[in-house]
């Protein structure tokens, strides 16, 4: 040991254990000397079947491969955490409109100011049939900012479903576009803060005798700034259920300009329904251009003939049942399945339409037809006879007509409406599916 020292070496460490205690008679008693202590990894060149620790180690591509996952996967999250914020403000939004008296009361009073001044039932219609569109009110719809992106798309919307509308720029409005309002006008205006400075300095300027309907984030009319300037304001609230800084991080209107947009095309398609009987025609009217307009230029109900929508007569099979076997309800079911109308045809003409087939239960199922008659079978005598070149809207008018006068259930809709030509059935058609397509 000392001589360890003196040449700066210190003493070597190993797991060998040294009885310190005198020897026993015998050495059968002496206890087994420790193992060595093992090798550690450092000693061994064959450590891991000679793969050096380098080699077990991930490459750099590994690791890219392995960070840009990571990075899809935050991706991702982020769009379905945004996805499912705004799902989240609609869903609050429409419990709002569904339960709320200051939500509900407000939607009510816009709709009527809108429909007041362009409904044709009103004086000023009398007098200018003629010219409808230089005289009823128009909706000016006022935002700014993001606001006002949201305005423009609600003009667009108004305009395509027959209610004249336009946008008007709080800050141009006051250097000379003041001069584009009617006297029979609504105003819409979209501030979510509900004190958007623009709006405030353009407000004295608007005709107080003017209806104006405010869409903002206050579901209260004594929170918001813009409405004590004009009390009689229409309130249309359009909350969010949290800032979007709190959702988003960013106070960039997302969420807020969802709701808003939601909110004013409800506006329009109900509106627009109360003031055409249909909206549908109205909008294929003001929107020939596009795919849209394309699927809107399929022949009306108007165009189409009774022949054109009815199922021939070669397409109604047989019901096909050997003389010794009674028909029963399951028969007429695999019957109308392998059909390819779904019409059924018996030997003595007449018929069972798709919409009876689809009314038989369990019990009917193992039923004999004869019992089933009465109410499956539709027989030739009460066929309701349409002319084969009359339009569907015409004979829809017939035979709602005719339900009307009679009303003895025979023109309801599982009735069956023989499409003659020449005094020939050359088809049928269920009263459902003719109202339906009218």
């Amino acid at each position: 040991m000392v001589e360890q020292r003196q040449h700066g070496r210190t003493p070597v460490h190993n797991s060998e254990v040294y009885l310190l205690r005198q020897m026993p008679p015998t050495f059968s008693t002496i206890p087994p000397l420790s193992p060595p202590s093992p090798i550690t990894p450092a000693e061994d060149d064959d450590f891991c079947n000679g793969m050096p620790i380098e080699a077990l180690s991930l490459s750099q591509p590994a690791i890219a491969v392995a960070d840009e996952k990571l990075a899809v996967e935050e991706r991702l999250s982020n769009a379905v955490h945004v996805l499912s914020t705004e799902t989240t403000a609609l869903q609050n939004l429409t419990a709002l409109y569904s339960t709320d008296r200051f939500a509900r009361e407000g939607f009510n009073r816009a709709v009527e100011a809108i429909t007041r001044r362009n409904h044709p039932k009103y004086p000023h219609h009398q007098h200018n049939s003629h010219s409808r569109g230089a005289t009823d009110g128009k909706i000016v719809v006022i935002g700014v900012g993001k606001s006002g992106h949201i305005a423009k798309k609600l003009v667009a919307t108004f305009n395509s479903l027959a209610i004249q509308a336009v946008f008007l720029h709080p800050t141009e409005a006051l250097h000379g576009d003041l001069g584009q309002i009617g006297p029979r006008d609504t105003f819409l205006l979209i501030t979510f803060s509900g004190k958007t400075p623009e709006l405030l300095t353009l407000l004295p300027h608007l005709d107080r005798s003017l209806p104006l309907i405010l869409l903002t984030s206050h579901t209260r009319p004594e929170t918001c700034e813009l409405i004590k300037h004009r009390p009689d304001t229409i309130l249309l609230p359009a909350p969010i259920h949290e800032p979007e800084t709190k959702s988003f991080g960013v106070s960039a209107p997302t969420t807020s300009t969802t709701v808003a947009l939601t909110v004013g095309d409800a506006l329009a398609i109900v509106a627009s329904r109360e003031l055409h009987p249909s909206v549908a025609s109205v909008f294929a009217k003001n929107h020939p251009g596009g795919a849209i307009g394309a699927a809107l230029r399929k022949p009306s109900s108007s165009e189409k003939s009774a022949r054109e929508l009815a199922v021939r007569m070669e397409m109604i099979p047989l019901l096909d049942i050997p003389p010794e076997k009674t028909a029963t309800g399951a028969d007429v079911l695999r019957a109308g399945y392998a059909s390819p109308s779904g019409w059924v045809r018996l030997q003595t003409g007449d018929v069972i339409s798709p919409r009876r087939i689809r009314k038989l239960d369990s019990a009917d199922l193992v039923t004999g037809l004869g019992e089933l008659k009465g109410w499956l079978v539709t027989s030739k005598k009460e066929f309701v006879p349409v002319a084969a070149d009359s339009s569907v809207e015409k004979a829809a008018e017939w035979v709602l007509g005719m339900r009307v006068a009679l009303g003895d259930g025979q023109y309801e809709d599982n009735a069956i409406v023989a499409v003659m030509d020449r005094g020939e059935c050359v088809g049928l058609l269920e009263v459902g599916s003719l109202m339906e397509e009218a």
